[in-house]
């Protein structure tokens, strides 16, 4: 006769040791530190009401974090909808480090990534982090979308196919990220176009997100001489004066990050050495800057 494991009642101790890890899953499926940071404080709540049958302490605060993730996405995207111009997720920005600071952020989640999780349905985008994010088995994340573990097995597998599809191609180290960032801002800052098309990959799309705070493109630009012309005219056309860019990364992408007349973060995703995204996050209720910066 097997022995009866001894439960611990709930801890504050406990849940605190693995908050950043809860904080992580909902931010990968939310987009937004503030909605992550109150559905880990939910989870909490419903972690003080368990009792003491809690066996797997990270196992579960994992899965109530997916199903309160699943919850706000839903209701999310009416909100998505009716959002003014594109929907870029809230950008972590700091200053550029070097190569120990780098390593810091080997966990960070991508840009390119949140990007492309935005393409996916609620279902997909929480079977997709749960499983290959975190290693949340079939049976749990199928738990979590109150469905079979064959339908949640689908979600995941629609979700990745959807990720390689519609996904920005992103495969440059960060030395390269910033060689290429550099030679763009270049070619805007002094209106060459023939410079701009040498480093603007034929699948090239821009999308700005100003939250209705600022004006800007309402729907992504694709294509190198759109693209080209866009930001020639933005920089060239007066709105840029007194403008000062820094040197940052962007969720762990090259970027940078501007102050002056107008407050916002310019990140790039690249592959064989030209640019394929350009991701505009002007809107100030989504930008999270260090105070180094």
């Amino acid at each position: 006769m097997s022995r009866r494991i001894p439960l611990m009642p709930p801890s504050a101790e406990a849940f605190e040791a693995e908050r950043p890890h809860l904080v992580s899953v909902a931010y990968r499926m939310l987009g937004s530190v503030a909605e992550a940071q109150d559905v880990v404080q939910e989870a909490w709540l419903r972690y003080t009401r368990a009792g003491d049958d809690i066996r797997d302490l990270r196992g579960w605060l994992t899965t109530v974090t997916g199903r309160l993730c699943l919850d706000v996405l839903k209701s999310a995207r009416v909100s998505r909808e009716a959002y003014t111009g594109q929907w870029l997720p809230e950008y972590f920005v700091d200053p550029d480090p070097g190569p120990a600071g780098q390593a810091e952020r080997r966990d960070e989640v991508g840009l390119a990534l949140l990007v492309v999780l935005e393409r996916l349905t609620p279902e997909q985008r929480v079977a997709l982090v749960l499983h290959d994010a975190f290693a949340v088995p079939y049976g749990e994340v199928a738990k979590v979308l109150g469905t079979t573990e064959a339908t949640a097995r689908q979600h995941a597998s629609r979700g990745r196919r959807a990720a390689s599809e519609g996904g920005v191609r992103h495969n440059a180290g960060l030395a390269e990220q910033r060689r290429v960032l550099t030679a763009f801002l270049d070619a805007v800052n002094s209106g060459d176009l023939q410079a701009l098309a040498a480093v603007l990959a034929p699948d090239v799309v821009a999308i700005s997100d100003g939250g209705g705070f600022m004006s800007t493109a309402l729907r992504p630009i694709v294509g190198p001489e759109k693209v080209a012309r866009f930001f020639v005219g933005v920089v060239h056309g007066g709105r840029m004066d007194g403008l000062v860019l820094k040197p940052a990364l962007v969720n762990g992408t090259a970027g940078v990050y501007a102050t002056g007349p107008l407050r916002g973060a310019l990140a790039v995703t690249v592959a064989d050495g030209r640019i394929t995204g350009l991701f505009q996050q002007l809107n100030p209720a989504k930008l999270s800057v260090s105070d180094l910066l």
